[in-house]
């Protein structure tokens, strides 16, 4: 058997994220996946930056659960996008787009 690799290799979780998708270790793309799954289920979607919960969009709302998760985001993408989610609160949003970073700085490195 062929070991994982790239987006679907395991890796290691960041206490926050462990905690909330009770693994240690999953693939990105499961990752991804779970999060994605907790916000459709909860309904965390809004079509206006910083709007009430209203499950569509493209911006997704920060709950309690998620809010330690996004906090840990300070991350430079290739482009030179900064996204710097350290000061946020509950009730504000992030943009879709952001969740591979958000991803990418809740896995040890």
């Amino acid at each position: 058997m062929s070991e994982a690799k790239g987006l679907k290799k395991p890796v290691k979780l960041k206490t926050e994220l462990a905690s909330m998708l009770g693994e240690t270790e999953l693939p990105r793309t499961e990752i991804t996946k779970r999060l994605w799954d907790y916000i459709k289920e909860k309904g965390l979607q809004t079509k206006t930056e910083n709007g009430k919960p209203e499950n569509a969009g493209k911006f997704i709302v920060a709950d309690a659960t998620l809010l330690p998760i996004f906090r840990n985001t300070n991350s430079t993408s290739k482009s030179g996008k900064v996204t710097d989610l350290r000061n946020m609160n509950e009730g504000e949003t992030i943009n879709m787009m952001q969740m591979a970073a958000i991803v990418g700085a809740n896995i040890e490195k």
